[in-house]
């Protein structure tokens, strides 16, 4: 098995290569543009020590100055080949990762091939934007955080401060004496990187305001009504607008505005699972990462075809655990990133013209991506509420003891006499 997963990685890992260097050929939109032209430009103008102050297309954490910066670390390559190689190194460390979590007691590989599939289903654009790096601290923090909650929680904090949304990895840290501890080295690692940027680097906070001026973008799922409204003569019209297409005239506010409620309230609905959890089992830090995720992502007003590495990294991680319940969820992440391929960049001039085959597949993705959320969600609460309140049961993963005669936990959360004599 171990021969043919790295041998599935390495083919399908050397056409994406190929198609970021031009070698082959993709239909629509040139991917790579963003790190031939964006990213180095960014990347000259950090070099001098500041922050691209008057670019409304630098949207990021100020952390994210050291993934447009990394290509430096390969000086004899050009700026966009170093960066290819940095994506296929981070994604060569994440299958590393689930391979080896993946042959623990209570794990299983399904993991390592969810991440080997999943990647390539999304394109060249998996190597043309920085999200795979991003996804590659995450996949670190949730396998890590199994047996060392404050490293999954200072990981999900270097992760915030890179692209904003690691930092709900928090969500699934188990209740109990460690969670204070681990939310305060979060809290601190944040705040350190933050001062250090901001001390160091002019406009490490710029980003704030091109953020909240953003509107409406053209593949999100408050997009779709936008998009009906236009063929029964709504005015609107997409054009490029801070770094994206994004619709533009009558009622577009109102929509973001929903969007941004629905948000909050997905938001509050993650605080209550948080306080109803009864049971924490091993796999649901990741389980709940996934779903938080899952319900941000659907409920942006901007699905850029990247966020889909997000959640197949997470997606890997579910289904890592033998006992894991998020299986079904998972595929239909996997489904959802092959349909963005086809809906970016082959077919996306269909997807800004609003017509018959554009509005297809953004109601089939976006209506994969639904209903993932929904069943994540569900199944995160059943397994975490329901189930054990039906049962009186509750039960959190429990720390290794080290002192009379009881050794680490096992990967069912429970303890067991120790074998080893002191």
């Amino acid at each position: 098995m171990h021969l043919r997963l790295l041998t599935l990685w390495l083919a399908t890992r050397a056409l994406l290569l190929l198609c970021v260097l031009k070698v082959l050929t993709v239909p629509g939109p040139d991917v790579t543009s963003d790190v031939e032209v964006i990213y180095r430009g960014w990347y000259e103008i950090l070099r001098t020590g500041t922050f691209p102050l008057d670019d409304v297309t630098w949207q990021y954490p100020p952390a994210a100055a050291l993934a447009v910066l990394s290509p430096g670390l390969l000086p004899f390559l050009d700026y966009p080949t170093a960066f290819f190689a940095l994506c296929c190194g981070c994604d060569a460390a994440v299958l590393a990762l689930l391979r080896r979590a993946g042959a623990r007691p209570g794990r299983r590989a399904a993991g390592a091939w969810a991440w080997t599939a999943g990647v390539p289903l999304l394109g060249p654009t998996a190597y043309a934007r920085y999200d795979l790096m991003v996804t590659a601290v995450a996949v670190l923090a949730l396998l890590a955080g199994v047996r060392h909650a404050r490293v999954l929680a200072v990981l999900a904090a270097f992760g915030a401060l890179l692209k904003v949304w690691p930092a709900l990895l928090l969500l699934g840290i188990p209740r109990g004496p460690g969670t204070r501890r681990a939310w305060t080295a979060a809290a601190l690692t944040a705040l350190g990187l933050l001062l250090a940027f901001t001390a160091a680097m002019p406009g490490a906070l710029a980003f704030l305001d091109f953020q909240r001026d953003r509107g409406t973008e053209v593949e999100s799922v408050g997009a779709l009504v936008l998009h009906v409204a236009r063929a029964f003569g709504w005015p609107g019209r997409p054009q490029l607008n801070y770094g994206s297409v994004e619709f533009i005239g009558p009622y577009v506010p109102l929509v973001s505005g929903a969007a941004q409620v629905l948000t909050v309230l997905g938001f509050g609905w993650l605080l209550l699972w948080r306080l109803r959890a009864r049971s924490w089992a091993p796999s649901t830090p990741g389980d709940a990462a996934f779903a938080a995720v899952l319900l941000f992502t659907t409920t942006s007003r901007v699905i850029s075809p990247q966020y889909l590495l997000w959640l197949v990294g997470l997606a890997a991680v579910c289904l890592s655990y033998r006992a894991g319940r998020m299986r079904t969820p998972a595929l239909l992440t996997l489904a959802a990133t092959g349909v963005t391929f086809l809906e970016f960049p082959i077919w996306f001039s269909h997807v800004v013209a609003g017509d018959v085959l554009g509005l297809t597949l953004l109601l089939v993705r976006n209506g994969l991506l639904v209903a993932a959320t929904v069943t994540a969600c569900r199944t995160l609460w059943r397994q975490t509420v329901t189930e054990p309140a039906r049962t009186g049961t509750r039960r959190v993963p429990q720390q290794p003891v080290r002192t009379g005669r009881l050794t680490d936990s096992r990967d069912d959360g429970t303890v067991q006499p120790s074998s080893r004599r002191r």
